[in-house]
């Protein structure tokens, strides 16, 4: 009975939000940003538009999708696209530091034009790799620092500082996506996609490798937050745009998931407590099952060796700060590169010089080391790259190259106060003891790799753009798969590797709990941050019937999953993985014929 009288309550809920948001005004469909090129073709006669009705169907406008000028672009003859694109408003590009489109029809000759495209998608290719390495890399361990300076307990970090970290791709890109209404589809796009690839693909692959019983209220309290944050949102995409109220709410839905974590595991502990108190032997009694996502050994029980330890010097040396300086700037471990496989050692090639660029600007902070990671020269020098980039980066450099009374550069103040700070660490510490103020490097750290994340994500958005007007896809279609398949595949090895090792429960905890992070932060963030720029309310572009069915996709994922989940007795077996993989196999067969509109609700 309750499962009814909540279904009824949803459904007339849903029906009432489809007869009152079911038009817009004359008035607000020919404001700036709305939806008026999409009705314009029944509306440019003036003698016509007195005896339309006040109001249009704008459940029909979402099914058929917007009109984006700058996708006319193919359709004009060659010689013309390059004023074309800088004649075009809709073509024009906020951020980023390439202006891709103009580079592609303008910078290459026509014959040259294949070529552009290739390498456009190798630099996409690289892109994805400057998200996953410095997320990696130097985001996550500088959270970890913050966390462990913080004093945290293992719940509240995993649920806020490693879930940011985790999610940090997601995140950044959709709210690189969000700052224009044009490119907000792939915002929402790769979210959704994300939300099912994770939830089907890699959930079914754990579920495939290794068979397990699922921690059922941990399950529950995890798909129930999600499906709430899904549900939110196909509101939000109906109504077709975003107020202030409902971007907060996102993030209080998050707090409130934060607190349910916290309070669980801390009714969890005192059970466990209660329990265990009057056992002699040390074991739960008979038929008693300790329910948690921490039944888990965790990796800390296990007596794990150094592997450094052996080379380690047996006599007291010390090292000359130019020597530390370059080893610290080494990325490539000899034993390491001589064991790994010849591919692998062709990757490294490409991230080396990444992964140097990072070496010099952002400082990582290890707790677990005897030394905590202090390198006295690198530091100093990172108190000068570190300001550096997030001055240059912030808006795309437009703040750093801003002149103080049309003269003086903010960038070059911003070297001079960072070179005088530098230089007092480098004088007043050590090379062997790192200071008291070590855990900073942690905060600057943090703050550096994010505006470095922040940077690759806005080139990736603008360089995904560029790709739907030259092969005409929507910017949904590109989301939920190039975009979510860049920022996921990551995490589907890792979760799927750990499921390996024996811990099925550890990965299928990281699958829910990092997408309802992404997902809440992704839109909350992304629509808080437009907002700032002085727009009280945040217009979302309809991108067509593919929204529809990315989101009811998500949702009947996730619909299928707590019911057969339960049914179940929480046991994922291997028939339920290949269910999962062939679900996503047909939900993107159903999205892709939706796109090039084999699919279509009415009409040819």
């Amino acid at each position: 009975m309750p499962a009814k009288s909540c279904f009824l309550f949803v459904s007339l809920a849903f029906m009432d939000t489809l007869s009152n948001v079911h038009c817009l005004s004359a008035e607000s469909a020919a404001a700036p940003g709305s939806l008026a090129r999409t009705t314009a073709p029944f509306t440019e006669d003036p003698r016509l538009r007195s005896d339309l009705p006040l109001q249009v169907d704008r459940f029909g406008v979402m099914l058929n999708g917007t009109s984006d000028e700058c996708r006319a672009v193919m359709n004009v003859s060659v010689e013309k696209r390059c004023a074309f694109i800088q004649s075009t408003p809709d073509c024009e590009q906020d951020d980023g530091f390439i202006h891709y489109l103009r580079a592609a029809f303008c910078q290459f000759s026509p014959r040259l034009f294949a070529f552009a495209m290739f390498l456009y998608v190798l630099w996409l290719l690289y892109l994805f790799m400057v998200l996953g390495v410095t997320a990696s890399k130097f985001f996550c361990p500088n959270l970890s620092a913050i966390s462990t300076s913080l004093r945290l307990t293992h719940n509240v970090a995993g649920v806020t500082f490693l879930a940011f970290g985790n999610g940090a791709p997601d995140v950044f890109s959709a709210v690189a996506a969000f700052a224009h209404p044009r490119t907000a589809g792939l915002a929402i796009g790769a979210l959704f996609g994300a939300g099912i690839f994770v939830t089907t693909v890699v959930a079914g692959s754990i579920a495939l490798v290794k068979p397990f019983t699922v921690a059922s209220r941990p399950f529950l309290r995890d798909i129930i937050f999600y499906m709430a944050a899904v549900f939110w949102t196909f509101v939000i995409f109906f109504k077709g745009s975003v107020s202030l109220p409902e971007a907060l709410g996102y993030l209080g839905l998050y707090a409130v998931y934060v607190l349910t974590v916290i309070i669980s595991a801390f009714i969890y502990n005192r059970q466990k407590q209660r329990i265990n108190g009057p056992l002699l032997n040390g074991s739960p009694g008979p038929g008693l099952v300790l329910d948690s996502e921490d039944d888990d050994p965790g990796f800390a029980d296990k007596n794990i060796q150094d592997y450094e330890s052996e080379y380690r010097p047996l006599l007291p040396y010390t090292e000359s700060t130019s020597s530390i300086f370059l080893s610290s700037l080494n990325p490539v471990d000899n034993r390491k590169w001589r064991r790994k496989s010849w591919y692998w050692r062709v990757v490294k090639v490409f991230k080396v010089p990444l992964e140097v660029l990072l070496l010099l600007t952002v400082p990582v902070v290890d707790p677990d080391r005897e030394d905590r990671n202090w390198k006295r020269p690198l530091n100093c020098l990172h108190l000068v790259t570190g300001p550096l980039v997030c001055t240059l980066t912030l808006q795309s450099g437009r703040y750093g190259l801003y002149a103080i009374q049309g003269e003086f550069p903010v960038w070059v103040l911003v070297l001079l106060i960072s070179l005088f700070i530098s230089t007092i660490v480098f004088y007043t510490t050590s090379n062997q003891q790192p200071p008291r103020f070590h855990f900073l490097f942690s905060l600057l750290g943090f703050l550096v790799s994010a505006m470095w994340i922040n940077t690759a994500a806005t080139e990736v958005v603008s360089l995904l753009r560029t790709l739907g007007v030259v092969f005409n896809l929507s910017n949904t279609v590109l989301g939920l798969t190039l975009l979510a398949w860049g920022n996921s595949i990551g995490d589907c090895f890792s979760d799927i590797t750990i499921a390996r090792q024996g811990y099925p429960r550890m990965a299928i905890s990281a699958c829910f709990g990092g997408i309802i992070f992404n997902m809440l932060f992704g839109v909350g963030l992304g629509c808080l941050f437009q907002m700032f720029n002085n727009q009280h309310v945040v217009k979302l572009e309809p991108e067509g019937l593919l929204e529809w069915v990315l989101a009811g996709a998500l949702g009947l994922s996730l619909v299928l999953s707590f019911i057969l989940v339960p049914v179940q007795c929480f046991n994922l077996g291997r028939a339920y993985g290949a269910l999962l993989l062939l679900f996503y196999v047909t939900f993107l067969l159903v999205a892709l014929l939706t796109e090039f509109k084999t699919i279509h609700l009415w009409g040819p």
